[in-house]
């Protein structure tokens, strides 16, 4: 018998990460705020609207009281979206006060008014040793997931031991997971890829080609990696799977929320517009201002972000969005980070290897992402 676990949150990531650890052996309890949903779930072992189309493991669970979902788990994990993140884990407190369950973040976002990282959130809100907190990240397009496309993954903690209990649970014959222990690094990824990937959307849904979108992915993991090296992050994880990889799926798949929401904003909708024709939350539209602002308090320069901004405050035409142009003078520049960091192509070397490696050793034990 595997981890008794408890799942807090069925949207299609939640579900699909449930269905992900089930079919890793795990005992699964879903916890969805609406009853009908749980009902669907835990009788039907659907979730139509978030996963249409996708049979669940018949050994999932689900129930709408919280205290029910977490009885007894040995792990904990959290698909909420970050803005009601603190509230949710306000309810969790009383349930897990005398649990020692590591508590996974599945969420990709910063707190709004703070700026913290949802593992910072998890630990002051629960008073919990950072050592119990892990996160997994990655690309991880749900649906795709779902239907058992093969997909790798990265869990991180301050605790490799934490980090490695989680991989173990979360890897099944079609999700492998890694770990590492850079965790500002694979949240940091987790968020600022979103951000590109409504600049991508927006310059899609303009009408602009694959130059255009390259060029923007390309400079775009130099923000990312500018942005995380600054606050203490490795910048190694930009290039590993919460980086890189996971850019590179947000950015292009029309499955993405974030960059189905830079295509609506593309194609001349408004922000509220954008935000009232979907069904669930693109995090990247709640994310900019506070990224930035911290951006600003680490004197780091995000023209893409900042482009980004400016068409969501409607101070720029979608049209004339074109961040991979912006300079302060015509100076020719390098392509090195802020950072200083210029490995001359070592780290798309590296990750080529890294994809090499896991299809190559797939099935093996969790691995260390050496990102």
């Amino acid at each position: 018998m595997g981890p008794k676990v408890a799942v807090l949150g069925a949207g299609s990531w939640g579900t699909t990460f449930g269905k992900v650890l089930a079919d890793g052996g795990a005992r699964v309890t879903m916890w969805a705020r609406r009853p009908e949903q749980a009902h669907e779930i835990d009788e039907a072992k659907r979730n139509s609207q978030y996963l249409p189309g996708i049979n669940l493991p018949r050994s999932i669970r689900a129930t709408h009281r919280l205290a029910k979902a977490v009885e007894g788990a040995e792990q904990i994990y959290l698909s909420v979206p970050s803005k009601t993140a603190r509230e949710a884990l306000k309810q969790l407190r009383p349930p897990v006060a005398r649990s020692d369950a590591p508590i996974v973040s599945l969420m990709k976002g910063v707190e709004k008014r703070s700026g913290m990282r949802m593992s910072q959130v998890i630990e002051e809100v629960l008073g919990c040793d950072p050592d119990r907190i892990a996160v997994a990240s990655g690309p991880n397009l749900a649906l795709e997931i779902a239907r058992e496309q093969p997909t790798a993954a990265v869990v991180s903690s301050t605790s490799r031991e934490t980090a490695e209990l989680i991989a173990r649970t979360a890897s099944n014959p079609y999700f492998r997971t890694f770990v590492n222990t850079d965790v500002a690094g694979t949240e940091f990824g987790g968020v600022l890829k979103n951000l590109i990937a409504v600049a991508i959307g927006i310059v899609d849904g303009v009408g602009y080609g694959e130059n255009t979108k390259a060029s923007i992915i390309t400079r775009g993991l130099v923000e990312m990696t500018d942005f995380a090296v600054a606050y203490g992050a490795q910048a190694e994880t930009m290039h590993g799977l919460a980086g890189l990889g996971d850019l590179i799926a947000t950015c292009q798949s029309p499955l993405s929320r974030n960059n189905t929401a830079g295509r609506l904003l593309g194609q001349g909708y408004t922000l509220q517009d954008v935000v009232s024709h979907m069904e669930q939350t693109a995090e990247g539209l709640g994310s900019v201002e506070p990224m930035l602002k911290l951006a600003r308090a680490k004197g780091v320069e995000m023209p893409i972000v900042q482009q980004v901004k400016m068409v969501l405050d409607g101070t720029m035409n979608p049209k004339d969005i074109a961040p991979h142009l912006t300079t302060d003078d015509d100076t020719p520049q390098g392509e090195r980070t802020q950072n200083g960091q210029d490995d001359r192509g070592g780290a798309l070397r590296r990750a080529f290897q890294r994809a090499r490696d896991l299809f190559r050793d797939g099935g093996g034990s969790a691995r260390r992402d050496r990102s």
